[in-house]
């Protein structure tokens, strides 16, 4: 991503200064030190629930709960994937790892299904970071446009069972009998380990707070829980264990791509071009849209430079609004400017390039069946 940055700089200014104010920028900007925290404290979180036991236990009572380990694969990532979280993906990655700890998956199929099904909410949930700027921008409330877009979840679903979980071949297994004490401390364990996941989705949405600042509080505060009930975990080594300094210079090399970008009005002229051409304006908004959804990889990027584009042509235009939002979250999808997606890879040790390949496919499903939906319902 650095390399790339630096190229496009080099062909468009060359200018040190450019190289300067985009640095200057980066690391001035409130969005940078809340990405880089919030990875930290994820991480922090999934240190202390992993020595404490309790993620392990939280597995094991919920194979006891839902007999069916392909619906707890797909289901786990989905469900944490309500938190609008950076390092989200790095806290369902180990309980996927956990839950195909007894099957025959490769990395890169691990990785494809946590990132894939952390994402089916993008289009459905009132508290996503770009849903919330869409419906602000292009004047549209948020219960109708969810109601316009919440069947693209349902698809989403849909798609990535049959494409990732489905062809899953789940070996026989004999239930192991557990007492009842057994029984209890797995119960408390999926309670310790759900509980600060909750903790911080109450804490963003109703304390106002960013989410590095919420889940800073939630992983101190557990400090104390787990210490209470039994299950300490050393201090040291949730807080310098959680620091990767490979994750931090990945973020701010993709972070500081994505401000070369605007400092060298890349985007602007990218904006500019497609506007002026004689493409139909849907086309325009799609191949916009799924552009800067590549080149940010955040929901917040193509929002706030595509978004203005619907409200200007026509506010309070659903299909208009819909379209671009469903090819900007496909362009984020498959990019390595996507924070989850290298968080996901990081972990699962996977080849980039082999997760995304059924990613792909699946988004070109999606996408076919939104467009000519769109098409047919205009």
């Amino acid at each position: 991503m650095l390399a790339s940055g630096l190229f496009i700089w080099a062909l468009r200014s060359a200018s040190p200064i450019s190289l300067l104010q985009a640095a200057y920028e980066t690391f001035t900007l409130s969005r940078t030190y809340d990405i880089i925290f919030a990875l930290y404290f994820v991480m922090c979180l999934e240190i202390e629930l992993r020595l404490s036991g309790a993620l392990t236990d939280m597995v094991k009572a919920l194979r006891r709960m839902f007999s069916n380990v392909k619906f707890l694969l797909a289901a786990m990532p989905a469900f944490l994937g309500l938190l609008p979280s950076v390092g989200g993906a790095r806290f369902s990655a180990p309980i996927v790892q956990e839950l195909s700890a007894n099957l025959t998956l490769r990395p890169e199929h691990k990785a494809a299904i946590n990132f894939w099904f952390r994402h089916m909410f993008e289009f459905s949930s009132p508290i996503i970071p770009g849903m919330i700027m869409a419906c602000s921008i292009a004047g549209v409330t948020f219960g109708t446009f969810i109601s316009h877009l919440c069947w693209l979840t349902l698809l989403a679903i849909v798609v990535g069972w049959l494409i990732l979980i489905r062809p899953i071949k789940v070996p026989a297994t004999h239930k192991v009998a557990e007492t009842a004490a057994e029984i209890r401390h797995e119960r408390n364990g999926l309670i310790l380990a759900l509980l600060p996941v909750a903790s911080v989705f109450m804490v963003v949405v109703f304390g106002g707070l960013n989410a590095s600042t919420a889940t800073g509080l939630v992983v101190t505060a557990w400090v104390f829980v787990l210490a209470a009930v039994g299950r300490g975990v050393s201090v040291k080594e949730i807080y310098f264990g959680a620091f990767d300094w490979k994750m931090t210079l990945n973020i701010c090399c993709i972070l500081y791509f994505i401000q070369l970008l605007s400092v060298t009005e890349v985007l602007g002229e990218i904006v500019a071009a497609f506007q002026a051409s004689p493409l139909p304006v849907p086309v325009i908004i799609a191949c916009v849209s799924l552009i800067i959804g590549v080149l940010t990889g955040m929901s917040q990027g193509h929002v706030a430079i595509v978004m203005p584009i619907v409200a200007a042509m026509g506010t309070g235009d659903l299909n208009l609004a819909g379209v671009a939002m469903a090819f900007g979250v496909a362009g984020q999808m498959l990019t390595p400017t996507h924070f989850c997606l290298i968080v996901t890879t990081d972990y699962f040790k996977a080849d980039l390039l082999a997760t995304l390949k059924p990613i792909f496919f699946a988004e070109v499903i999606m996408l076919t069946v939104f467009s000519a939906y769109t098409y047919l319902t205009w």
